[in-house]
């Protein structure tokens, strides 16, 4: 995945995922925690940012041991 990750390359990780899917992000390797995703997202300056609406909690270990952060 590149550095730079783009609304393209986000479509194509997603589109071929269930829909009714749950959204979390997953949020820093020193502190593994999963958060919410707020509904709207805000360009500027050609950058499309997605907020943050709050903590979940930990990460469960499965998805801290894929993404290499465990």
């Amino acid at each position: 995945m590149p550095q730079n990750l783009t609304v393209a390359h986000l479509i194509a990780q997603l589109q071929g995922l269930d829909p009714g899917l749950t959204v979390r992000l997953a949020v820093n390797p020193d502190w593994p925690f999963s958060h919410l995703p707020a509904a709207a997202a805000v360009v500027h300056n050609d950058v499309v940012y997605l907020p943050e609406d709050g903590q979940e909690g930990y990460l469960p270990t499965a998805v801290r041991e894929e993404l290499a952060w465990a």
